[in-house]
C-alpha cells in the first residue's frame, strides 16, 4: 500500500529492519531497489539493488529445505513433492525462484558473454523452482482445500509461470522451438490464463499479474504489432487500484496509456500560448 500510494522511502523504511530474518520482508525490500534500478540505469542503483538481491537470495536460503547430497541427486531425476515440505519451505522456494529472477534481469544488463551466461542458468533454475511448485500446488490441490497462506503461494505460482510463459511466447518461432527443447514452455494461451488467476485470485502478488497484464495489453502487444491489446480487459483490471490508489504513479501511468490508445486526448483551453522564447 505504501509503494503504490508512491511512499517508496516509507516502504523501504518498514520492510528494511526484517529483511535479514524475513523472506517476504527480503523480497519486498530488494523488488523495491530492482524497480529503482530498472528506471533510473544508475550504477550506484544497480550495484545497490544488486547486493540487496545477493542478501535477500540468502535470507530466502535460510527457510529452504536442508538437503543432503544423495537426496540432490533424487531431486535431480525426482522432482520434490508437496508432502515433503513444509508450508514455510514451500514459499521459500517460490520466494528463491522471484528473487533468482529478478537478479537474472539484472545481471543480463551487463551486456558481456559471462553475464548473459549467467543470466541464462538464473533464468533456468528460477523457472524450475517455478514448475516444482506448481507441481506441489496442484498435489495439494486435489486433497485439500488451499488455506489462506497457500492461497498467496497459489497466486504466486500463477504470477511466476504465467509470466515465464506470455514472455517466451513472444520469441521468434526457432528460437521458442529452442527454449522448449531446454524445457521451458512457451504458451500464450496458458500465460495469459495463468496471469489471469493471479490477478483474481487476491493474493500478495495480485498486483504484479496486474501489472503484467497491463504490460502486455498496452505495450508489448502495441509495439511488437502482434494484435490490438485488450482495452476493455485493461480497464477492469485497474479498476479497483484507480479506486484504492487515486493518486499513485503506477495507476497514474497506465491510466493515461490507455486515455492515448483510446485517442482521448485532454488540451487546456485557457492556456495562453508560448511565447517565441520558450
Amino acid at each position: 500500500d505504501l509503494f503504490l500510494n508512491n511512499r517508496f522511502m516509507d516502504a523501504l523504511a518498514l520492510l528494511k529492519p526484517r529483511r535479514n530474518q524475513s523472506m517476504y520482508h527480503a523480497m519486498g525490500y530488494s523488488s523495491i531497489l530492482v524497480m529503482q534500478a530498472g528506471m533510473t540505469f544508475e550504477p550506484k542503483d544497480m550495484d545497490a539493488a544488486m547486493s540487496s538481491l545477493g542478501e535477500s537470495l540468502q535470507t530466502c536460503q535460510k527457510f529452504r529445505k536442508k538437503v543432503g547430497i544423495i537426496e540432490s541427486l533424487s531431486n535431480f531425476f525426482y522432482r520434490q513433492q508437496a508432502e515433503r515440505l513444509t508450508e514455510e519451505e514451500m514459499h521459500a522456494e517460490l520466494c528463491y525462484a522471484e528473487v533468482l529472477l529478478q537478479k537474472a534481469a539484472l545481471t543480463f544488463l551487463d551486456e558481456s558473454i559471462i553475464g548473459f551466461i549467467k543470466g541464462g542458468m538464473r533464468i533456468r533454475n528460477s523457472y524450475q523452482i517455478y514448475k516444482d511448485c506448481q507441481a506441489m500446488i496442484n498435489a495439494m490441490e486435489d486433497k485439500e482445500k488451499l488455506t489462506s497462506t497457500l492461497t498467496h503461494f497459489r497466486g504466486g505460482v500463477s504470477m511466476g509461470i504465467g509470466s515465464f510463459n506470455l514472455m517466451l511466447s513472444l520469441l521468434p518461432s526457432r528460437v521458442l522451438r529452442l527454449m522448449e527443447f531446454l524445457g521451458f514452455s512457451g504458451d500464450r494461451e496458458m500465460g495469459l490464463s495463468e496471469l489471469r488467476s493471479g490477478a483474481a485470485s487476491n493474493s500478495l502478488r495480485s498486483i504484479l499479474s496486474t501489472l503484467t497484464l497491463l504490460m502486455f495489453h498496452l505495450y508489448i502487444s502495441v509495439i511488437l504489432g502482434i494484435g490490438d491489446g485488450d482495452l476493455k480487459e485493461a480497464e477492469a483490471l485497474l479498476a479497483p487500484y484507480k479506486n484504492k490508489f487515486p493518486n499513485g504513479a503506477l495507476i497514474l501511468f497506465y491510466t493515461a496509456r490507455i486515455a492515448v490508445l483510446k485517442g482521448n486526448f485532454t488540451f487546456p483551453r485557457d492556456t495562453s500560448p508560448l511565447s517565441p522564447g520558450n
